[in-house]
């Protein structure tokens, strides 16, 4: 326990360390001056709130009475001014502070935000298949608020109050007696000795509460994105009852949060209470023995009860921080985590080629333990289209993931026209290349962001020259909004087909030179897959072409099949080819021509019985 908390503090210092650069942003002098003046607006209210009691205890003295009546009416009218004067300007000194302030408060977390985000983005594959993204986006949503929390009480309250305290110890020590100023800040310390140690004991609390939300909030939207499956499975109350357990465990944490949060509470409380108390004695001595005026009880008291909101803002605050620091401690945490594949330094980018493909003896595994790929060789002429093949496992889709370079082979070389994809930037290796995977996922928006996604920037002439090659614009331009129709979470209004080809569109905005069909077929009706191949075709001509294939009928046409096993080259060939050798890929080819036959006989025998079937119903038995 002992050695945790020093680690905590420690990552809480370096949270706030690394914010300070955003606070003072290099080249941004508008931003600059606007930190100074704030600073300054900060000292100048401060300075106005420690002059306010002073000012009022005079005018109490000049109210007492004496013996010339114009004294009395005169002069506290002018130290009445004063008074009201003052708290104007400590009022509108911390009110401009704030406005000013503003800009670089949300600067600082829009560019800490974004740094987050694109360093999620240079993140491997890996990362985000181990992370769930619900939970990384309340990180950062939190982590966010979190610094403009903190920036808020540590530069206009924490720091501002412990001056402020300071300046009324001196002010009651030099005035009255070294013990007011004594108990002022024994009763401080002892303030905030209590909430720190308190507010340190219920932290454990406030991160169990978080812990339980984020997986709350994880488990919700992995429900909602996965809304077929679960509607597939029937399962809506076994998701409705994860989500409930996690729900009653967030319950839980916050209950026992909040009760001692009202725990801390009433002990600083009562502190104040015994502090103030001894104060008020000590001034009604001070009274009663003629050494203070009513005033000064007055000043004493208006001091007193001036520190005490910010005192109890003091605690709010320290809380607040503590928690805001936790949430900047966990999105920086964020950045801490290596990006698994890095651009080598001196990276160039790809050079423009005809698109040549190469693997050489390259092997590569997800687990240290378990290889994958054990010594693959292959080459992809240019313009030419080479399909692979194999069993589920085999590591088929891995081969387009190390092109891609979503990951790094830990053995052997990819290459692209002679270039090895490790040694040139990966921005500009993935704009050469273009991918219709088999599960496409579409973004929440309309049919012409998502075809416009392949090229950002296109124009509409573009999208729909592109929409046209995919087969895809005659069924847009039958929908009521035509391209502005909008496609749902992970396009969930559009069939299987229609998701494909706007896929196909996508890729055929962005013009590669190289193109990867990820299964892109495989769970598509034979009709539409017919449909999808023809466009395919289209796509692939003039293009050097990697086809995954799960549906052995796709590949046909390829100028070279290679058939997977077991992370190996077990055959290679043209299709007539492979069928002449009569192995493994003739194996497989047989068995999925009797499944094609064997659903095709079920086909034609279940439209059979629908003919041969009595049809019965209303108007059937108002005959009978």
């Amino acid at each position: 326990m002992s050695a945790a908390k020093p680690a905590a503090e420690g990552s809480h210092l370096s949270a706030l360390l690394r914010i300070a650069p955003y606070l003072w942003p290099k080249n941004e002098t508008e931003l600059r001056i606007r930190v100074v003046v704030a600073l300054v607006l900060v000292a100048a209210a401060k300075a106005a709130n420690v002059l306010v009691p002073i000012a009022y205890a005079r005018a109490v003295d000049a109210l007492a009475p004496k013996d010339g009546i114009g004294a009395a009416i005169t002069v506290p009218v002018a130290l009445l001014l004063a008074y009201g004067g003052l708290r104007v300007m400590s009022s509108a000194f911390a009110e401009l502070r704030n406005a000013i302030f503003a800009k670089v408060q949300a600067r600082a977390g829009r560019r800490v935000a974004l740094e987050v985000f694109e360093h999620l983005h240079a993140l491997s594959m890996r990362f985000h298949m181990d992370r769930a993204t619900g939970g990384l986006s309340r990180v950062i949503e939190r982590g966010v608020r979190g610094i403009a929390t903190s920036l808020n009480f540590l530069l206009f309250n924490i720091i501002p109050t412990i001056v402020e305290i300071l300046f009324v110890a001196l002010i009651l020590w030099w005035v009255f007696a070294a013990s007011f100023a004594i108990t002022m800040l024994v009763t401080i310390a002892a303030y905030v000795a209590f909430t720190l140690l308190f507010t340190n004991w219920r932290l454990r609390f406030r991160r169990t509460m978080n812990q339980t939300d984020e997986e709350a909030n994880t488990k919700a939207v992995d429900s909602l994105l996965n809304y077929e499956t679960v509607k597939y499975f029937g399962n809506e109350g076994h998701e409705a009852r994860r989500y409930n357990e996690s729900l009653t465990r967030y319950e839980r944490a916050y209950v026992t949060s909040e009760t001692t949060l009202n725990m801390l509470n009433a002990g600083q409380a009562c502190i104040m209470a015994v502090g103030l108390t001894v104060t008020m004695l000590l001034a009604g001595s001070g009274i009663a023995a003629g050494t203070m005026t009513v005033g000064d009880l007055v000043m004493v008291n208006t001091y007193l009860i001036q520190l005490y909101l910010p005192l109890n803002i003091l605690g709010f605050a320290y809380r607040e921080i503590k928690q805001g620091l936790t949430d900047m401690e966990q999105m920086f945490a964020l950045l801490e985590v290596p990006a698994e594949v890095r651009d080598a330094p001196g990276a160039v980018p790809l050079a423009k080629g005809p698109g040549e493909i190469r693997f050489e003896d390259v092997r590569f595994g997800y687990r240290p333990d378990r290889e994958i790929l054990k010594g693959v060789s292959f080459t992809v002429a240019p313009g030419k289209m080479l399909a692979i093949v194999g069993p589920t496992g085999a590591g088929k889709s891995t081969i387009s993931r190390l092109l891609f370079r979503f990951y790094d082979a830990t053995g052997g070389a990819v290459t692209v026209d002679g270039q090895d994809v490790r040694s040139v930037t990966q921005a500009s290796l993935r704009a050469a290349m273009g991918v219709v995977p088999q599960d496409t996922v579409l973004f929440n928006d309309t049919i012409r962001y998502n075809i416009a996604y392949g090229r950002p920037g296109a124009t509409d002439a573009e999208v729909e020259a592109a929409a046209r090659a995919a087969q895809v614009h005659d069924f847009v331009l039958r929908l009521p909004e035509g391209y502005a129709t909008r496609v749902g979470e992970r396009g969930l209004k559009l069939s299987g087909g229609e998701k494909q080809r706007v896929a196909i569109a996508r890729t055929i905005l962005k013009d590669p030179r190289i193109l990867i069909l990820d299964e892109a077929t495989s769970a598509l009706d034979t009709r539409t897959e017919q449909e999808i191949q023809a466009a395919l075709r289209d796509v692939a001509r003039n293009r050097t072409t990697l086809v995954i294939a799960h549906r052995l009928s796709t590949v046909v046409e390829a100028d070279e099949i290679i058939v997977l096993q077991d992370g190996r080259i077990a055959e290679r060939g043209t299709h007539a080819s492979l069928i002449a050798e009569d192995g493994l890929y003739a194996e497989m080819w047989r068995r999925q021509a009797q499944a094609v036959a064997a659903a095709e006989a079920a086909a034609r025998a279940q439209a059979e019985a629908d003919l041969d079937r009595p049809r019965t119903g209303r108007l059937g038995e108002a005959i009978a």
